[in-house]
């Protein structure tokens, strides 16, 4: 009885869920099906995936997964937007740092989700966004003020912050960016300022904190 009730719908909102996580896909999947103006098109497992599911399946919005392998999320918008500007695409995500945020909406993403938001935030999301809209909660706007408001990282330093997160020395450090050790120095005391930190530990930890860097 439902299922003919929601073919009589003129538009339903199609959608496609990326995650590595196949129980999370389950969930997002019984979730969008239980709703009469929505339908899953098709999955994906890795960033790759997301990609070719999208090109293939053109759905209305996209629910992409921040951290996938292969591919991960700000490369998969990047692909995605080359071929299909008008894409709309939510980020799910269990980061909730302000870089995280900021580098997700800079790549095009329409909302930023954190995966333990209220499903009636998440459906209201997927609506608001494929009307057109961007979708952006109060928390999540306060920590993407907060990355705005600050100095951002150069892509060298964020480089090498994420160095400094693997536990990388400074001569480490200049041998991956093939970079002289004084120079790393240099950058090190750029970030520990922007960071707003007073020593090597504490710039580790602002850096995972804010989604600068992420352990592996």
């Amino acid at each position: 009885m439902e299922k003919k009730f929601k073919t009589a719908f003129s538009k339903q909102i199609r959608a496609v869920i990326a995650d590595d996580h196949p129980v999370v896909r389950e969930g997002l999947r019984a979730l969008v099906n239980s709703q009469q103006d929505m339908e899953v098109a098709s999955e994906a497992a890795n960033g790759k995936q997301a990609v070719q599911q999208f090109l293939l399946h053109r759905p209305d919005v996209l629910l992409l997964d921040l951290r996938m392998p292969e591919m991960n999320a700000i490369e998969a918008i990047y692909a995605i937007l080359e071929k299909v500007p008008e894409a709309r695409i939510i980020v799910l995500s269990t980061y909730d740092g302000d870089e995280d945020i900021y580098q997700a909406l800079k790549a095009g993403a329409k909302a930023y989700l954190l995966k333990d938001s209220p499903r009636e935030q998440l459906l209201e999301s997927i609506r608001s966004v494929h009307a057109g809209h961007l979708s952006i909660s109060p928390s999540i706007g306060v920590r993407l003020a907060a990355r705005v408001r600050g100095p951002g990282l150069t892509e060298r330093e964020l480089d090498i912050a994420g160095l400094m997160v693997a536990g990388k020395t400074n001569k480490e450090i200049g041998v991956s960016l093939n970079i002289t050790e004084g120079t790393v120095k240099v950058h090190i005391c750029h970030v520990l300022k922007k960071l707003g930190a007073g020593g090597r530990a504490e710039a580790i930890r602002i850096a995972l904190e804010r989604g600068i860097a992420h352990l592996t």
